[in-house]
């Protein structure tokens, strides 16, 4: 399940040269920052480490511990629902102050993102409006208007149908259809999530395979739908 904080910088990048400035204190292992909301009565500690990973946690300043409710969604009340909205808001503060804006959550769909525009000079977009896949974005050909690559961000059991709520950027390709079997023998590609099983697959951007690996299944996806 994502937390708060992956909610809040999902498709941003923290910009470290702008920590220090905004209130970080530079530590051995990270960046942190601490700030008192709702009057005093809870503290927000938020830690930024060099590769761009970040922590986060609030403290009960009553009895000195970590306000446990504020993790789980079964506590439902007004008051935990008060103290998760202004530790959003915090954590937005940041984002803005210390944060660039990228197009995907997961830095090797950015990769891709980038060589498709080295490569071919396209660039995303995003037909889905204001709807729930808004963030999906579509690779075209310019000649013929044709898909071929879709990149996604879903959940892991929408490819493994194992109830996991974690999400995923996946990239959807077309493959030739005697391809489809052997290809997705390999660990990090499925069947084509919501397309055709025979012509399409999904390839996950987590590293899984490696940038080339992935590339080179663009390549192919970019020349079939020509």
């Amino acid at each position: 399940m994502s937390t708060i904080e992956d909610t809040v910088f999902a498709r941003k990048r923290f910009l470290i040269g702008n920590l220090e400035p905004f209130g970080f204190v530079k530590g051995e292992t990270c960046y942190t920052l601490t700030s008192d909301f709702m009057d005093g009565e809870f503290e927000a500690v938020l830690s930024v480490y060099d590769d761009g990973s970040y922590s986060g946690m609030v403290i009960d300043k009553m009895n000195d511990e970590e306000y446990a409710p504020l993790r789980f969604e079964s506590f439902k009340g007004s008051y935990v629902s008060s103290v998760r909205s202004a530790y959003t808001e915090f954590l937005e503060w940041v984002a803005k102050g210390c944060c660039v804006d990228v197009l995907f959550a997961s830095d090797q769909a950015n990769r891709l993102t980038d060589h498709i525009f080295m490569q071919y000079e396209i660039k995303p977009d995003f037909p889905f409006g204001q709807s729930q896949y808004q963030n999906y974005g579509t690779f075209r050909h310019a000649e013929n208007g044709k898909w071929f690559a879709l990149v996604m961000n879903v959940k892991w059991h929408a490819l493994l149908k194992n109830g996991c709520e974690d999400t995923i950027d996946i990239v959807n390709l077309k493959i030739k259809p005697n391809m489809s079997l052997s290809l997705c023998s390999n660990v990090g590609i499925y069947p084509a999530y919501h397309m055709n099983h025979k012509n399409w697959i999904s390839v996950v951007l987590d590293d899984t395979l490696n940038d080339n690996e992935v590339f080179h299944l663009l390549e192919d996806s970019y020349s079939l739908t020509r």
